[in-house]
């Protein structure tokens, strides 16, 4: 068991957790992190880690289909989806094992099990029925987030399920409903594809991935059509109803459809994972299921904090690590710059890949402002002719007056490696100028970047 007084105690271990509770082992803070689980919550376990493993399989799969484009030719290509899972299963394994050793080198404790505040200043522990009261200065909640079920819904972890079952299943799903076409639904739509599941998407809004800039998503439309997933948006689902196979009724501006599925994904969003754990015992505010915190990450009540997904959207492992950071260091009386949410990089790992950082086009306009867009497609581009992927394009939008980077957007290959430059040029308060005047090494797919900045000034030099 724990000693019994802390400077923090963190509830929860993932990647807000864990990391707040390594950079506060780094400021010489005696620190407890309680996790109920594994090390590395949802995004080592059940999320980012694993389903990029899934999704690299995926990948490669995919490459063997077109393996004549390259010269090569075989006989009889099989996929292993077991292998696959297997795979994914092992690299979770180890990257949580990873956290155990971080904290160990950081000198920070970790107890499995759960927890809950019982009063101001006072932590309960409980390790399989065995309690035990502990006290810290400073109490932060990183209890994260669990996929949102709905009532017309009926998720059973068997036949409607959720992404977690996703990334488990014994075997590949002749057909698939995929229920929401966020970067989590759109991802499954692209891995069951890839391995040969008849997959089709109902989404509610009116786009693929509704919070990208829309010329971007029509283009992942277009894509994903063309590879057989079926797309339906502006669409509500009435009813999933299980059996043999599953019925999916849903409505749409032709009417009322309906259809059958071996497995139904809810990809719908998630909630807050804000229950039993004390927070109304200490009148902790919430709001739509995620605690209510400010620019350093504390609630309403004297030393408790929240971060991660339970302090609310966008639930994103490198958002919750930041805020983690963050709020650790405004603990020490570091002074730390807050999180800019509007500056948060989103990355979907589907094939094309999607990477945007900053305004949409459409919110640019909506906010009232004068913009220059540049675009660059990598159609034109040699080194996504090299790798043989050259759908797609990188868009930047730039304030007119100024030339500041008001958002970028990627749809094509390596997106969501290539958005990095662009959230820092963000950072930077840089320039179109100052983009296109930074030399990029040729040849390397961001120098579409460059070529971007000089479209938005009519200066493109390969279209």
């Amino acid at each position: 068991m724990a000693d019994k007084h802390y400077d923090v105690v963190i509830i929860g271990g993932g990647p807000g957790g864990y990391v707040a509770g390594i950079r506060a082992g780094q400021l010489g803070l005696k620190t407890l992190v309680v996790e109920k689980d594994k090390l590395g919550g949802i995004c080592l376990n059940w999320g980012c880690i694993p389903t990029k493993a899934l999704i690299k399989n995926a990948e490669v799969y995919s490459l063997f289909k077109h393996a004549e484009d390259f010269g090569f030719s075989y006989d009889n290509l099989k996929a292993d989806f077991s292998k696959a899972v297997k795979r994914s299963r092992d690299i979770s394994v180890k990257s949580s094992k990873g956290i155990e050793f971080l904290f160990k080198k950081n000198k920070v404790d970790h107890l499995y099990a759960t927890a809950k505040i019982v009063s101001k200043g006072v932590v309960e522990v409980d390790q399989q029925g065995k309690k035990e009261r502990i006290t810290a200065k400073h109490i932060i909640v990183a209890t994260g987030a669990r996929p949102k079920i709905l009532p017309n819904i009926p998720v059973d972890y068997k036949q409607i399920i959720t992404s977690s079952e996703a990334m488990v299943l014994p075997e590949v799903p002749k057909r698939m409903v995929i229920i929401g076409s966020g970067a989590i639904g759109s991802e499954f739509a692209y891995i069951f594809n890839a391995y040969g599941s008849k997959v089709t998407i109902i989404e509610m809004l009116d786009s693929l991935l509704p919070i990208e800039d829309r010329e971007i998503t029509k283009i992942l439309r277009r894509n994903f059509e063309k590879s057989g997933i079926e797309v339906f948006t502006e669409a509500k689902v009435e009813s999933v109803t299980p059996g043999n196979e599953a019925t999916v009724k849903f409505s749409t501006k032709e009417g009322v459809k309906e259809i059958k599925a071996d497995i139904v994904l809810s990809a719908i969003g998630v909630q807050g994972n804000i229950e039993n754990i004390g927070l109304e015992t200490v009148g902790v505010k919430t709001e739509k299921s995620f605690i209510k915190v400010d620019k350093f990450m504390k609630t309403n009540i004297d030393g408790i904090y929240a971060i991660g997904d339970v302090a609310g959207p966008p639930c994103l492992a490198h958002k919750a690590s930041h805020e983690g950071i963050v709020c650790v260091e405004a603990i020490a009386g570091k002074n730390p710059h807050p999180v800019d949410y509007d500056n948060i990089p989103g990355c979907t790992y589907c094939q094309p890949q999607v990477a945007s950082v900053g305004m949409t086009e459409e919110k640019a306009r909506a906010a009232g402002k004068e913009i220059k867009v540049g675009r660059y497609p990598f159609r034109s581009h040699g080194k996504a002719l090299a790798l043989n992927e050259t759908e797609g394009m990188v868009k930047l939008i730039f304030d007119a007056k100024y030339g500041e980077l008001l958002g970028a957007h990627i749809i094509g290959p390596e997106a969501t490696e290539m958005i990095a430059e662009l959230a820092t040029a963000r950072t930077l308060e840089t320039t179109a100028e100052q983009l296109y005047n930074t030399i990029h090494a040729h040849p390397t797919l961001t120098e579409g970047v460059a070529e971007a900045a000089l479209d938005a000034y009519g200066r493109a030099l390969h279209i």
